[in-house]
């Protein structure tokens, strides 16, 4: 990474790399060795002074159990002018019966695999479960 100027994103991810491994009771020693680098070079990246690879963020992931992309989210684009690319469409929202699609593919797998007798019986089996789940 050497030759890359950083800038306010480096200090924002470096906090949020601190504060995640302190979370996850990692000394900055381990993390390091992990890495294959001196606790120094990993204290450059926690104060964004040097610009951290995808690499090595993966490797912090794994060991913290974090989702790579709660290290990045929220962090703003260096230029506010950009278009959004292909893969970064902004989340949809849950429908409001987030179940509903669910039940509407399982409906039509059962009526498309079994057969009027197993339907009626699959059906009387979730009357049932349903009845369970209110009592």
């Amino acid at each position: 990474m050497a030759g890359q100027k950083t800038d306010e994103r480096d200090i924002i991810l470096g906090r949020r790399i601190a504060e995640q491994r302190k979370r996850s009771r990692l000394t900055q020693r381990a993390v390091a060795d992990s890495f294959g680098m001196s606790a120094a070079q990993l204290q450059k990246y926690e104060k964004g002074v040097n610009r951290i690879s995808a690499i090595h963020l993966a490797i912090l992931s794994r060991m913290t159990g974090t989702p790579v992309s709660d290290f990045l989210d929220g962090i703003p684009h260096p230029d506010q002018s950009y278009e959004r690319g292909f893969c970064e469409a902004p989340q949809q929202a849950l429908v409001a019966d987030p179940w509903s699609n669910l039940a509407r593919a399982f409906a039509r797998q059962v009526s498309e695999s079994f057969s009027e007798e197993q339907r009626r019986e699959l059906s009387a089996a979730i009357e049932a479960f349903g009845r369970e789940l209110r009592s």
